[in-house]
């Protein structure tokens, strides 16, 4: 391992590994005090910074944060490195990629060709030098586009993910905020449900609800259900109608085994997928979440510090080509990120750095009831993450989830920053509601259809 020393003024610091650097460079936030991996003060952490910026890119290729040898993820990384792509920054330090990032040269094509040639330890390492208005300007800059049903992540759009939840599952219940977030022309991302269980019998009916509806009135959207990847592959061998395949992840071998899979359990969960043949306009139909603070709670982190093996996550999802991928920003709790700021960095962070490594993102934008955080905070995470190009949102009735107990983006959050940053939907789904006369053009920008479209009508007087 290497050792780094920096001096400022009469005081010195001693970093004794790459990985401590790292650690103490972060911003601060409340899961790497609580891992005891976090700088002692601004001093200290502004010197970690200083020692980061002068690291060459070339550095991370041969001093690995968690040993080649231990970790499946580390090695995903290392053998998977495209040295012709990285050939371009090769001569760079952190601090040169900074600058290099906020450049003109630094456009959408060199971005892209540049995504395989990035580690996720060089890009954490160099958003933890950024300001938000650095991440901001780099972010937006790259479009990660992916294809199912529908095309997920073109410039000037903005998708959902509509989220039904129900305490109990109840069919009708779930019927009905599906219906209210059509209408407010939510669900272009997914309209994906967290059961309430997990039997596969269970699994296997509400995949065929949602295939139903996506069927009946012809939606250009895709289903998911949220449970284990070895419950999507149980359920495709029962012949249930499979959209997307789920699967949270994290950053590091052992935090994985924690959520009962591996790198090999994924490429299964992936090829059959595959089998089902179901997208009409290409073939990304893996959908993972993550999440700062994931690895940390598993007592799986190795010492690294949590937005970095947030960042190795990354590199889990790239392998899978996925539809989509979203952190849960402030879904774990104050534990991990304590408050509206610490969780307003963080998604920044994540957005960052998954578009720069190529991976098409999305945020919940969110919080428990016990963090230090409320509704403001989401509105600024929602408009700053608009205005850097987020693939996709979560849109849940009343921004409330019944189910899961926390606090998210409503159907109305994304009308709001669809309105205010001039975005637009999936362009299938969008000419659907139009068609639908739920959503259409006026004056240049989408207003709602009115009055409710007959067939929808009909169906919530049903559900009454």
């Amino acid at each position: 391992m290497s050792s780094f020393t920096q001096r400022i003024g009469a005081q010195s610091w001693r970093f004794d590994s790459l990985r401590t650097v790292m650690a103490k460079a972060s911003p601060a936030r409340s899961g790497d005090y609580l891992a005891g991996v976090a700088a002692g003060n601004d001093a200290e952490r502004v010197a970690a910074q200083m020692t980061l910026a002068d690291i060459p890119l070339k550095h991370f290729l041969s001093e690995a944060l968690i040993p080649y040898e231990q970790d499946e993820v580390t090695r995903l990384i290392i053998d998977g490195h495209d040295r012709a792509a990285f050939a371009p920054v090769s001569h760079l330090t952190v601090g040169g990629l900074r600058d290099w990032l906020l450049s003109e040269q630094a456009d959408e094509a060199a971005l892209a060709a540049l995504a395989p040639g990035l580690t996720p330890e060089m890009v954490a390492a160099v958003s933890k030098i950024m300001r938000v208005q650095d991440l901001i300007l780099v972010a937006q800059k790259i479009r990660v586009v992916s294809r199912f049903r529908n095309t997920i992540g073109l410039r000037g759009r903005m998708s959902t993910r509509l989220q039904p939840n129900h305490p109990t599952d109840d069919p009708a219940g779930v019927a009905a905020s599906i219906l209210d977030g059509l209408l407010y022309g939510n669900g272009d991302a997914v309209i994906g449900i967290n059961p309430a269980t997990d039997s596969t019998g269970g699994i296997c009916e509400l995949l065929k609800m949602l295939d139903a509806i996506i069927q009946r009135y012809e939606i250009p959207t895709q289903s998911c259900v949220l449970t284990h990847v070895t419950t999507s592959i149980e359920a495709i061998q029962r012949g249930a109608p499979v959209d997307l395949v789920f699967q949270s992840i994290a950053g590091t071998q052992a935090a994985n085994e924690s959520f009962g899979i591996s790198l090999a359990l994924l490429q299964e969960g992936y090829e059959a997928g595959l089998s089902q043949k179901r997208g009409t306009l290409g073939d990304n139909l893996m959908y993972f979440e993550t999440g700062q603070g994931s690895a940390l709670s598993a007592n799986a982190h190795h010492g690294v510090d949590q937005q970095t093996c947030e960042t190795r996550a990354y590199a889990v999802a790239r392998q899978f080509k996925p539809l989509l991928v979203n952190t849960v920003v402030g879904f774990i709790g104050p534990e991990y990120l304590y408050n509206g700021k610490q969780i307003i960095r963080a998604g920044l962070e994540d957005h960052f750095c998954a578009k720069l490594l190529g991976v098409p993102m999305g945020c919940d934008i969110c919080y428990t009831n016990h963090a230090e955080a409320d509704q403001d905070d989401m509105d600024m995470l929602l408009t700053l993450l608009g205005t850097a190009g987020i693939n996709f949102i979560m849109g849940i009735p009343g921004s409330d989830d019944v189910m899961l107990n926390y606090q998210t983006t409503s159907f109305h959050d994304a009308l709001y920053a669809r309105q205010v940053l001039g975005l637009r939907p999936a362009p299938e789904f969008e000419d659907w509601l139009a068609r639908m006369n739920i959503l259409h053009q006026q004056g240049g920008q989408l207003r709602l259809g009115d009055p409710v479209p007959d067939v929808f009508r009909k169906a919530l007087a049903q559900l009454a």
